[in-house]
């Protein structure tokens, strides 16, 4: 991060610039600009002075906003109000979307029923909140010889949680342990 070095004293934003920020005002340094009025008209190519001069007759900024161009591109608008726009329109976004987190459960190839029975009970728990679970079975030492009793107890454990959530990923033996992935049933 870096600290605008000069700021004039008609202007209030001496703050810390981040390097998504874009370039305003003085900071431009380049000879010429393609410049872009407040209303959106193209005003055409002028010398980046006589565009801060225009942009500080309108009491706005002149803002760069395609730096790669040739020449850049600069625009006048209002700096302020359109950061914070942005970071309305950034908050929005975040808002709608939804967080889906993968819950683990745990279990074994002999497991007993009322084993069976409170892990079952805890994958539904996780999916009526809507998230997803993937259920494991870890195979030790000569239990690699009986996967097929790992994946009777997978079969098993979807046929339980059917009523609220449905497999994504079949069960397949990876390394020692053989997963499973079970989605939340969409209403």
């Amino acid at each position: 991060m870096k600290y605008r070095a000069s700021c004039p004293k008609s202007q209030w934003r001496c703050l810390v610039i981040s390097k998504n920020e874009l370039m305003i005002n003085e900071e431009i340094r380049d000879k010429e600009v393609r410049l872009i009025d407040a209303d959106g008209t193209m005003i055409g190519v002028i010398s980046c002075k006589e565009a801060q001069k225009l942009a500080n007759s309108k009491n706005l900024d002149l803002v760069k906003i395609a730096p790669q161009a040739a020449p850049p591109v600069c625009r006048i608008m209002d700096y302020g109000k359109y950061m914070f726009e942005l970071a309305k329109k950034e908050k929005e976004a975040k808002k709608n979307q939804k967080i889906i987190s993968v819950k683990e459960v745990r279990i074994s190839a002999t497991i007993e029923d009322h084993d069976f029975g409170f892990k079952v009970k805890n994958a539904y728990k996780f999916l009526q909140d809507g998230d997803k679970v993937k259920v494991s079975v870890k195979f030790r030492g000569r239990e690699m010889q009986y996967t097929s009793l790992g994946f009777e107890v997978l079969e098993k454990f979807a046929e339980a949680v059917k009523d609220v959530g449905v497999v994504e990923k079949k069960p397949k033996l990876e390394g020692k342990s053989m997963i499973m992935i079970l989605n939340p049933k969409q209403q």
